[in-house]
Order: structure tokens, then C-alpha cells, then sequence
């Protein structure tokens, strides 16, 4: 099958430049896992901090209040027991992050700061600074996290004869025999998951929305059976309820071996009705921006169902995965194929969360890098519409690969988020430009969302060469670096080439969608690996930014105290 002319001639541009010159309780551990892991423990008392104390302060506390008054005292009781439920996979979460327990390493930590910037990351490791560990005592984080054993290599996996080798929702550890087996998260974490299921029943009993009290019960029992996909479709069909919960295993990106297996999370949110009404029209365009993809007609072949929704919340809880170093401002899900061709996807836009980043993060980012005469064009209007349509773009392109190699995800294994990321950012660009066209967005000019979006690489590069989205930024950064679409002056503040701007978007798209349609591992591995990295005056750029002061992301004080709930 031919590339299309413009995908080549980016792929070599990338090619040639680079290689010329060249990014909270349970304690016990799960039944059926392993054990910490000793090889990994140097001196696991000795705590020593191996970065600067500033580096401890690169998160902006917000705090997540919310105005609950217009809840009855049935549904403030539920949330509280949402809130219950979160905090089970939480204490999930930390079992696949971390090998040691997460009470006993807490509380091994003397200095406040220190225990305060280890639970954010969940263990030892920065994950905004690529994983690197921060206390002594610890070696790199395994790529596998806790979803592997530790010793294990990538191809005895790859060659296994186990049932479930590839499952989003299962361990893999080593039997008496030393052979690898599967063991399913309901099995591994029977004692948790029972009962945050109870709670969510519970939780049901008190919904006054007929839909969420179902999609409550049917969750509970996915947990309990590892089939998520009945409460998928279930979750699809809600519209009218005020309380939402999105909770499970959910997201591929802590396993950066294969990209396979789902963390557990959770977020309970509050709908902003008001807001959620401006959204609504927009997910009936998704078919007629597929047929308009700048790609050929096989890489756009499949069509996303239009009934996908867009809705704005306030989020009054994270726990689990989302809350994990960088947060979460936007939802795409659910992520299973299937149900994306039948249904669609919803998309939460956090808008309480969005704020807090724009008003700490993107503005400051701006002040320091964008040329005076293009500033006024970095707007929270603009920033809220990227990340919306970011979300709505992880819809467009193609689930299915033309090789016969599976799902996209599937075939890009490790690399998959980083490339899809990547792809809903340059297509999310490309639905703005076309509904701006068509008149349907009628908030701002094309020039104050390429700007605010310029100003946005900035903030999400700094998350690192681990975060599947900082990634994503690196690639972006660098090829619209060579393709002009930013300049650079004088002083070191940068502005947006619109028209280069316009021609890098198209080229990108084009090249990310080949390569998902055609499942070429091998082209994503390359593209991530040369071009996944910051190369020496960007690091410069961030530097100014750390010595500005300016926070990299935000973290909570959350929970039922601050809500007022009992």
C-alpha cells in the first residue's frame, strides 16, 4: 500500500534531521502477587533526597471545594460513599505502581515535604521528570510497574502460551515452576474490589437518577468479574445525571513495557448543566470531520457514531492513576473499541481543574514565552475548546489497523498512547479550524487557538519523557519547530506562523494516521525514540520557566472534609 507523498517526505524530515543533529488504605498485599521485590532496594532507609528541595514545590495546590447545596441528603450520601469506593482504588493503584507498601514507605519518610512529593508521585519516582527516583535507595521504575514480575523479559511474554498474556485486566507473575501465568484482577485483588462493589451498590440504592443507579450496579459487578464492556454500554446511555463516577481499572498508560493492562482510578464529578448545554451540538459533526481527514480514504474508513456527547463537570475527587503526578483536565472513554463504534465516546471536560491550570500554569507560561503582540490570544476560551476538542478527537481516525494486525492499540503496544495522544492534539487543532470555518464556533479567532495552543506544549512538554501526553508534546514541538509553524525571536519569545501553522497540522495528521492505520511499530518506535526528546534550547525555554517560579502541575486537597460531607 502506497504512503501518501506528504507522509514520506515528513518521515524522512524527521529521519534526516534527527540522525543529523539529533522528551491513598489497604495495606495487605494482593492474594495471588509477589512480594516486594528486594533486588530493586539499595538502602531503602536511608532516604536520602537526590534532587533539589525546589523540585518539591512544583505543584500548585487547589483545593476542591464544591457547591453541594442543590444535592438532596440521599445523593450527599452517595457521593460520600462514591468518595469511599475511590479510595479503594487508590490503595489499587499504589499495588500496580509500587512494590513496596504504601504505609510502611510513608511513614519511613521523616521530612513532611518529602512524604508530601512522594504521595503525589506514588512512590519514588518523579513522573514528571521521566521516572527518575528522587530518594536514594531505589533504581530506575520498572517499565512493567507491579503488572509484570520485575525480571521478567519483554519476549518471554511475547512467547508465552498463557491464556490472557495480552489482558487489560490481569497480572502476570511467575507460578512454583518459574512458568508465567495470568491472574485476573478479580482473583489478585478479590478482598478490594468486593468491597468497593458493595459500596457502588449501596451507592446505587441511593441514586435518584434511574440510569446512574443501573450503570452503579452493573460497574459493581464488572469489578467483580473483569467484563467491563455491559457497564461501558451502560455509562454511554446516561445524559441527565447530576453526580458522575467514573471508576475501575481504565488506563493503559502505567504499563509502559506493553501498554496493556488498566490502572485503577476514580473521579467523582459534579455536571455544570449551564456549560454542558454549549457543548452539546458539537459530537453530531464527527462524522462529516472523519470523511474530511487529511489522509487517504482507507485510513478514515471507519465512521465514529455521532451520539457521543460533550458535557463539562467539576471534579470534587480524584484517587488511582488520574490523581498521579500530572492531573487530568479532560476524559475521552469508554476506550474499548467496540463500544466506541456503536456508541461513541462521552467526553468530560474538567473545567474546575482546567482553570486552576490555566490560572497557575498556562498564563505565567505565556508571560515568559510568547511575544508581547500574540499574548492577548492566549484565552481560557481557547484553552477549554483545545482540550474539548483534543477529547473529541480521540473519536476520528481508525480503531482497526489495514494490515490485519488488530487493534491499533494492540499493534503499537508501548507506543500506541503516546501516538494517539499526539493524534487528538493535531486533529483536535484541525475540527477547530473546520467548525470556525463552518461557523459553528463562534467564540474567538483561529489565531487565539493556535496560540493558546502554542503557549500549551510548553505546559505539557515539562511533564516528561514518561507521560504518554509530554511525549506527545515533544514530537509536536519538534517537527513544528522544522516546519516553521513557530518563530522565535531575538529575545527568546515565540510566535505563531499561521499560515506554516496550517500546513505542519495537515502534515502531521496525515503521518499519525498512516502510521495507526498501517500498525507500523517499528515507524512509531522510530518517530518516539528521535523524536520524543527535548533538545537543547527547549530545555533552555523550560529552565526559564522553572527559575520564574512557575508550577508544573496542580495537586489536590480533596476529600469529604473539605466537601463538608460525613
Amino acid at each position: 500500500m502506497n504512503k501518501p507523498i506528504k507522509q514520506l517526505t515528513l518521515a524522512a524530515l524527521v529521519a534526516s534531521t534527527l540522525l543529523a543533529g539529533c522528551t491513598e488504605n489497604t495495606s495487605s498485599q494482593p492474594e495471588q502477587t509477589s512480594k516486594a521485590q528486594p533486588e530493586q532496594v539499595e538502602k531503602a532507609d536511608a532516604h536520602e533526597l537526590l534532587v533539589d528541595r525546589a523540585r518539591l514545590k512544583i505543584y500548585h495546590p487547589v483545593r476542591l471545594e464544591a457547591d453541594l447545596s442543590k444535592l438532596s441528603e440521599n445523593q450527599k450520601r452517595m457521593v460520600s460513599l462514591l468518595i469511599d469506593a475511590s479510595i479503594i482504588m487508590d490503595d489499587l493503584f499504589w499495588k500496580q505502581a509500587f512494590y513496596q507498601d504504601k504505609n510502611e514507605f510513608l511513614s519511613s519518610i521523616q521530612d513532611e515535604d518529602v512524604r508530601h512529593f512522594a504521595t503525589i508521585n506514588y512512590g519514588p519516582w518523579d513522573r514528571l521528570n521521566g521516572d527518575a527516583p528522587f530518594l536514594s535507595g531505589y533504581k530506575d521504575k520498572p517499565a512493567g510497574a507491579e503488572f509484570y514480575p520485575h525480571d521478567m523479559k519483554k519476549e518471554a511474554l511475547e512467547t508465552a502460551s498463557i491464556e490472557n498474556a495480552k489482558g487489560l485486566y490481569s497480572i502476570i507473575r511467575k507460578d512454583a515452576e518459574g512458568n508465567l501465568k495470568a491472574i485476573p484482577y478479580s482473583e489478585a485483588y478479590k478482598a478490594q474490589l468486593s468491597k468497593a462493589a458493595e459500596l457502588l451498590r449501596h451507592a446505587s440504592e441511593l441514586a435518584e437518577n434511574r440510569e446512574f443507579g443501573n450503570y452503579l450496579m452493573m460497574r459493581a459487578e464488572a469489578l467483580l468479574s473483569d467484563d467491563y464492556q455491559k457497564s461501558d454500554m451502560a455509562w454511554m446511555d446516561m445524559k441527565s445525571n447530576p453526580v458522575e463516577v467514573v471508576i475501575g481499572p481504565i488506563e493503559t498508560y502505567e504499563d509502559q513495557l506493553f501498554g496493556y493492562r488498566a490502572a485503577f482510578e476514580s473521579y467523582v464529578l459534579l455536571k455544570d448543566m449551564e456549560w454542558s448545554e454549549k457543548l452539546a451540538k458539537y459530537a453530531q459533526f464527527l462524522p462529516e470531520l472523519q470523511k474530511g481527514l487529511p489522509v487517504a480514504a482507507e485510513y478514515k474508513a471507519e465512521m465514529p457514531g455521532s451520539n457521543a456527547d460533550l458535557n463539562a463537570y467539576d471534579v470534587i475527587y480524584y484517587a488511582g492513576h488520574s490523581n498521579a503526578g500530572s492531573k487530568t483536565i479532560a476524559i475521552n472513554l469508554p476506550n474499548d473499541e467496540q463500544v466506541q463504534l456503536e456508541k461513541g465516546t462521552r467526553r468530560l471536560q474538567l473545567k474546575n481543574a482546567m482553570q486552576a491550570k490555566f490560572e497557575h500554569i498556562l498564563q505565567p507560561i505565556a508571560d515568559e514565552l510568547i511575544a508581547k503582540e500574540q499574548r492577548e490570544h492566549v484565552t481560557f476560551d481557547a484553552f477549554f475548546a483545545n482540550t474539548m476538542f483534543h477529547e473529541v478527537a480521540h473519536g476520528l481516525g481508525i480503531k482497526n489497523t489495514l494490515t490485519g494486525s488488530g487493534t491499533v492499540r494492540s499493534a503499537l503496544k508501548e507506543h500506541a498512547s503516546a501516538l494517539e495522544e499526539g493524534k487528538a492534539d493535531i486533529l483536535g487543532l484541525y475540527m477547530v479550524q473546520s467548525l470556525l470555518e463552518k461557523g459553528e464556533i463562534t467564540e474567538g479567532t483561529l489565531e487565539d487557538y493556535y496560540v493558546t495552543f502554542m503557549a500549551g506544549i510548553f505546559r505539557s512538554v515539562r511533564f516528561g519523557a514518561s507521560s504518554a501526553h509530554g511525549k506527545a508534546n515533544m514530537i509536536r514541538f519538534n517537527v513544528f519547530a522544522e516546519m516553521g509553524a513557530f518563530e522565535k525571536d531575538k529575545d527568546g519569545m515565540y510566535s505563531v506562523n499561521m499560515e506554516k501553522m496550517d500546513e505542519a497540522v495537515k502534515a502531521l495528521s496525515e503521518t499519525i494516521l498512516t502510521l495507526q492505520g498501517d500498525g507500523d511499530y517499528e515507524g512509531v518506535a522510530t518517530l518516539v525514540e528521535e523524536k520524543g526528546v527535548i533538545k537543547p534550547q527547549l530545555a533552555k525555554d523550560l529552565a526559564k520557566l522553572e527559575k520564574a517560579n512557575i508550577p508544573v502541575d496542580i495537586h489536590f486537597e480533596q476529600g469529604k472534609d473539605v466537601l463538608g460531607l460525613e
